[in-house]
């Protein structure tokens, strides 16, 4: 009779062993976000003859299937492979440019078997994956390895903003910067990394700014980009070596001033025109209320109709009426905003920031650089989709193609997201275990 009762138990043991150390408070949260995200969408296509809910919904059980896979496999064993995985990365947007299916003017999609596959989205998986094994070694405390690992992500984001994706380019960046901080590398010289970019848009704009807004088209004298070129003069020469002759700080504010230069080039000869009318409305939308200042404004209205506790769910007249383009994939949160109100969108971002938080107790405590590198590359990722994302729905940030995680509509996004709950899962559930004495 003992025997016989000590059997379920040891059954149970048997089967929960292998996830015995996952966090399942960051698994069950984003399974209900992505629950509550497939809810969403249905009331934003309850009136449409669709049923891309029910096809986030499917994607989500199969993505938490793979989380749990993934789990339960050792992550170290990722570090022999992640040249043949940087390597497929690459093959797959090389792919997609040859023989990717084109919409809205870029080339981004693979059709397999009637299924449309964005290898974009798992290249950040493999981005994720290469650079974890690259810092692990060799942490970025050096110009040297700082290089290297620009070096070697920008094969695959320079194929990526050739697509053009300029969205999932900027979350490189982020994945980057993140996982460089991470790995010991010098504030000061991540900051001088990201500066051209704000000359390119301090000397592109013209200041102060006029309604509508001015682009330069050639580049004149701008006292803030100035300023700001000699501010990163003072931080190279106060942060990179080569001090003598104030060699550092004369490269750092040329560097700038050369920003500013190929500001106005991109702004005239390689950005494309959706592009351009995205940044130019992010900061006047009433410039062009029915172009393409009309996402921005249809979707600040809806945020808004919702005042503290929302029209109620299914009830959203901003949504049940289609008047937010593109609801169930980028805008989605402005359909939280109106049907569940401020509330409710508190509560989403009080979900996500737990989400965070739980990823960033994974990465503080793994037992090596390898598995807390892969969870920081995953949380840079989650972070700044999250800002991008809510920031352009209410106008603090400009309209990206970049959807909110485990919320948005999209099949290749909610699988790649999953992957990544997945690797951080294994980092958790091979931790070191802990003895009590």
């Amino acid at each position: 009779m003992l025997l016989k009762r000590s059997l379920p138990k040891v059954r149970w043991q048997y089967w929960v062993k292998p996830w015995q150390q996952i966090d399942w408070l960051l698994f069950c949260l984003v399974v209900a976000a992505s629950m509550f995200g497939g809810l969403m969408i249905l009331s934003t296509e309850l009136n449409q003859p669709v049923t891309d809910w029910w096809w986030h919904w499917l994607v989500a059980g199969i993505g938490s299937i793979i989380a749990l896979f993934l789990a339960r496999c050792r992550y170290e064993n990722l570090i022999q492979w992640h040249w043949i995985t940087y390597a497929l990365t690459n093959f797959s947007l090389i792919v997609v440019m040859v023989a990717g299916t084109s919409a809205k003017g870029a080339q981004r999609w693979i059709s397999i078997g009637g299924f449309n596959v964005q290898p974009s989205e798992f290249a950040k998986i493999g981005v994720i994956i290469t650079l974890a094994a690259l810092l692990h070694r060799r942490t970025a405390s050096t110009l040297e390895s700082i290089f290297r690992v620009l070096a070697i992500a920008a094969v695959p984001w320079g194929l990526i903003f050739l697509q053009p994706d300029l969205a999932t380019s900027l979350v490189f960046a982020s994945i980057v910067l993140g996982m460089l901080y991470w790995a010991n590398a010098n504030p000061g010289w991540l900051i001088l990394m990201i500066s051209p970019v704000v000359s390119a848009i301090l000397f592109s704009i013209s200041w102060p700014l006029s309604e509508p807004i001015v682009l330069i088209k050639e580049l004149t004298f701008s006292p803030l980009g100035v300023f700001w070129a000699g501010a990163m003069g003072i931080l190279g020469w106060q942060t990179l070596p080569w001090r003598k002759f104030k060699i550092n700080a004369i490269a750092s504010f040329s560097l700038n001033m050369l920003g500013g230069e190929l500001g106005v080039f991109a702004w005239n000869h390689v950005l494309k025109e959706y592009q351009k009318d995205r940044l130019s409305v992010f900061i006047n939308p009433e410039h062009d209320p029915l172009g393409a200042g009309y996402h921005l404004i249809q979707s600040r209205i809806a945020i808004g109709a919702g005042e503290i506790w929302g029209w109620g769910l299914f009830k959203g007249p901003m949504t049940q009426l289609n008047f937010v383009p593109e609801q169930h994939t980028d805008f989605i949160f402005s359909a939280v905003g109106e049907e569940f109100g401020f509330i409710g969108c508190l509560i989403v971002l009080f979900v996500f920031c737990l989400i965070c938080f739980r990823i960033l107790h994974i990465a503080k405590n793994a037992k090596d650089n390898f598995g807390s590198l892969l969870a920081i590359g995953v949380l840079s990722m989650i972070i700044f989709q999250l800002i991008v994302n809510v920031g352009m729905t209410v106008g603090l940030a400009p309209v990206a193609g970049i959807p909110l995680p485990w919320m948005s509509y999209g099949r290749s996004a909610m699988l790649t997201n999953f992957i990544a709950l997945g690797l951080v899962e294994s980092v958790a559930n091979f931790r070191q275990r802990q003895k009590f004495y």
